[in-house]
């Protein structure tokens, strides 16, 4: 599957709802193939939740760039994020923000965003794990 051109794809829909050009090309630059298990990959710029494991889900694409854009980040910022998911969230944040500090309640969570963010080199975001209750 040619991830780069469905990103694209994703990220022309996105440009009809979301103004913010930093948003969009901030997405533009995250694998979200990366975030998500395996098996679901090929759905991955779909713009729909997908099933991370453990009964939690990835954000919808449209709904990440809403949430990013109310922000109105300047670049500034140090970013709480509480509930780190899949880290998707977090990586868009950490382009755009000057820190990124996120929390996750799920230990394995955690520890599989925290894996992927390492692995896609971002050095400005801090993984956290709560604590289940």
């Amino acid at each position: 599957m040619d991830f780069e051109a469905a990103r694209a794809t994703l990220i022309e829909h996105l440009s009809t709802q979301i103004k913010d050009q930093r948003v969009l090309d901030a997405m533009s630059r995250i694998p979200r193939e990366c975030f998500v298990p395996s098996e679901s990959q090929y759905l991955a710029y779909e713009d729909s939740p997908l099933p991370i494991g453990l009964e939690q889900t990835i954000s919808q694409p449209f709904i990440v760039a809403l949430m990013t854009e109310a922000l109105e980040l300047t670049g500034s910022e140090k970013v709480l994020e509480v509930g780190t998911g899949s880290g998707y969230q977090a990586a868009i944040l950490a382009e755009l923000a000057r820190l990124v500090i996120t929390v996750e309640r799920l230990p394995t969570l955690a520890e599989s965003a925290k894996k992927v963010l390492d692995s896609l080199g971002y050095t400005t975001i801090e993984v956290h794990t709560a604590g289940e209750t």
